[in-house]
């Protein structure tokens, strides 16, 4: 998802890949690639080395085709066309790209604003390059914020157009972008008969099925304050375990961190998080609802992710707390106890 960089998920349990298999002998298959500006990582299971490659070719081809259809950054993209006509003319896209795009103004619209597709609007006017900057003056936030409004993404179902109302706004799908893709990859996987797999999109995590050891898949949540290391776990299967984190593309000023999120209602990065993570079955729905948090915070956010059923949330806040929606668990890896409760605390 947008500018979700989180590095630090391990499979804890994924076992390297032996040098030969037996014939009809389930094994890890894992390929990387670089896709839509991060580090993807898939893994399948299945019983011959054939199938194997060819479905992780598969699934990346898929992956990396989304991405060039909906690349905010690809000049032939057609989000790229959208931005050029905004204020201008409706344009016409194909079928999946407004079904999109219409998903993500529900989001928006179920999560009074906090979701919205349109931030990118405002999004120059910082630079998160881990860098100390004054912040931008009131009347070029002002102008910014203005233009962030998902209410002026015109949809015509008939003629299958998208218009941006307004000169100056822009639409960027990266908060979805990811999950979508990985969405789709898994229905490639499903039609060449793949019976379980893990792909993971920069932290934004899809599993099913289990290990070719008979195991649940293993997911780890970074440490903000400590790279490379992990604060918690989950042992899980057929689920979206998605994260969004804001400690690796920032700015500071006056010696406060701001992250790469922004608040559509203000314009400014969203402020008190550190990451959340969401666990949910569709991995596009997670990957909004991330955000959804962020731009909450602590108590909205969780409070709204426990009007939603099948949906999960943990979260670290900016002084360190871990905190959990109502029917959480997660297992901090130094003693390995569980965390049920709405907004416990870490031990």
């Amino acid at each position: 998802m947008l500018l979700h960089f989180l590095r630090f998920f391990w499979l804890l349990s994924l076992l390297p890949l032996a040098a030969a298999a037996a014939p009809g002998h389930p094994r890890n298959f894992t390929k990387e690639a670089r896709l839509m500006g991060s580090h993807f990582t898939y893994t399948v299971v299945a019983d011959n080395d054939t199938l194997g490659w060819n479905a992780l070719n598969a699934a990346i081809a898929e992956t990396r085709r989304i991405d060039r259809l909906m690349s905010f950054w690809d000049s032939t993209s057609q989000i790229t066309q959208i931005n050029r006509a905004a204020g201008l003319r409706p344009v016409v896209v194909d079928q999946e790209v407004f079904d999109l795009i219409q998903r993500t103004l529900r989001i928006s619209e179920l999560s009074g604003g906090a979701f919205d597709v349109t931030f990118a609007s405002a999004d120059k006017i910082y630079t998160f390059d881990r860098q100390e900057h004054p912040l931008p003056p009131p009347e070029v936030m002002k102008a910014a914020v203005a233009r962030i409004n998902y209410r002026n993404v015109v949809l015509d179902a008939a003629r299958r157009t998208v218009l941006l109302k307004d000169k100056g706004m822009r639409m960027n799908l990266a908060g979805v972008l990811q999950g979508y893709g990985i969405r789709r990859a898994r229905q490639v996987l499903d039609r060449l008969s793949i019976k379980g797999g893990l792909l993971n999109g920069s932290g934004d995590i899809l599993c099913w099925g289990r290990q070719a050891d008979g195991s649940l898949w293993r997911v780890a949540i970074g440490a903000p304050d400590h790279p490379g290391s992990i604060s918690s776990w989950v042992q899980v299967t057929d689920v979206a375990v998605v994260t969004a984190g804001n400690y690796e593309q920032y700015f500071t000023s006056a010696g406060k961190v701001y992250g790469h999120i922004l608040n559509p209602a203000t314009g400014m990065p969203a402020t008190g998080l550190r990451s959340v993570t969401i666990i949910c079955p569709d991995v596009e729905l997670a990957d909004c609802l991330d955000e959804v948090v962020f731009v909450k915070g602590s108590v909205d956010g969780l409070a709204f992710i426990n009007t939603l059923k099948g949906v999960d949330c943990t979260l670290i806040t900016d002084d360190n707390r871990t905190l959990v929606s109502k029917n959480m668990q997660v297992r901090y890896l130094r003693n390995n106890a569980p965390v049920p409760t709405l907004l416990a605390p870490r031990p």
